[in-house]
């Protein structure tokens, strides 16, 4: 946890033009979480929880050790009966529904909710979430956060009456800057709206990206990953970096540092050993920038595996993956398959 208030960005500096001292810092930091590691408890500057509800972090810009400010995970937790106090901010965040159900209001909007849903906060909402159902209510919330803030775009929180109402006009719709349509796009999306398909890194649905222009988000793309006992994913290698959590199951996640050779071009040399991680229900894995990943499920049971990236690296450029090899073949090579990120 942050030892002096709360961290919303995170700065990067050093004495030299290089980072690679950066780089072995936040690569060395362990991968995979459980429920015992609470990085922000909610109790220094947030504005959304009630006394009833509970909102705690696990990865967020103020870690220590640090992971990434990429994409920020917490909870939500509505017991029986409950909600919170509901607040408004300018970033996006897409909460999964890991039990229970209950219901938004998102601009004096309501959105019914359930178990495996996933659940769009858009852009400059007022929301708060209600459970007045029997039994508790948990989310797993993901977001680009920190994206907004270093743009500049910080408003958030419960506002009261403003201070110098004379310096200002009459209100007029925020909503007119907004990217047209946006409004018309879906807000929830279940399970029924998505569709399992056999792809390079195995059985995927995907809940929200680029493709899915009916879904109202703009910067996270999530899908989910299904691995059979015994089963393995696709060894990929993507720019972005990635927040999984484990909904059911055990295995582990191999990953592969990438090295930049930066001669008369950039080279990428991949390292000959990977890094083992071990994984469990409830635990998130981390897979660092500029990484190749695959992850093996163990013998016991079907893995689901929650996907969560920040979109802006596609936005940027890199919105290309590259399969080793796929769910269903052997070791390859950097050619072996060149697809658009799942």
């Amino acid at each position: 946890m942050a030892k002096a208030g709360r961290v919303f960005l995170r700065g990067i500096t050093s004495e030299t033009y290089g980072l690679s001292e950066f780089r072995r810092n936040q690569l060395a930091a362990p991968r995979v979480r459980n429920d015992e590691v609470v990085v922000d408890d909610a109790s220094v500057a947030h504005s959304g929880d009630s006394e009833e509800s509970r909102t705690w972090w696990r990865v967020g810009p103020g870690d220590d050790p640090f992971l990434t400010q990429t994409v920020q995970v917490h909870f939500v937790q509505l017991p029986p009966g409950t909600s919170n106090h509901g607040h408004g901010h300018q970033n996006e965040a897409a909460f999964y529904i890991l039990e229970g159900r209950g219901y938004e209001i998102h601009d004096d909007q309501r959105y019914d909710w359930a178990k495996d849903d996933l659940v769009l906060v858009h852009t400059d909402s007022v929301h708060r979430h209600f459970n007045p159902y029997d039994d508790t209510a948990t989310a797993l919330v993901v977001k680009a956060k920190s994206a907004w803030m270093f743009l500049g775009l910080i408003q958030q929180g419960r506002s009261g009456p403003l201070q110098d109402p004379e310096r200002f006009g009459e209100r007029v719709e925020w909503g007119q800057i907004w990217t047209p349509g946006a409004a018309q796009r879906k807000k929830v999306v279940k399970p029924e709206d998505t569709t399992w398909e056999e792809t390079p890194l195995g059985r995927v649905r995907v809940m929200s990206s680029p493709e899915r222009t009916d879904v109202r988000t703009f910067s996270m793309d999530v899908f989910e990953l299904a691995l059979p006992a015994g089963g393995r994913s696709g060894r990929r290698w993507q720019m972005a970096d990635e927040v999984l959590y484990v909904i059911s199951g055990s295995g582990y996640s191999l990953h592969w540092e990438v090295e930049a050779e930066i001669a008369e071009k950039y080279y990428a040399r991949i390292a000959n050993e990977p890094t083992r991680h071990e994984f469990k229900a409830g635990d998130t894995i981390y897979v660092p920038q500029n990484t190749v990943a695959q992850h093996f499920a163990s013998g016991d049971g079907e893995v689901r595996l929650l996907s969560a990236q920040n979109r802006i690296f596609k936005q940027l450029g890199y919105d290309s993956v590259v399969f080793l090899d796929d769910a269903g073949a052997g070791a390859g090579s950097l050619e072996a398959t060149s697809a658009a990120s799942a």
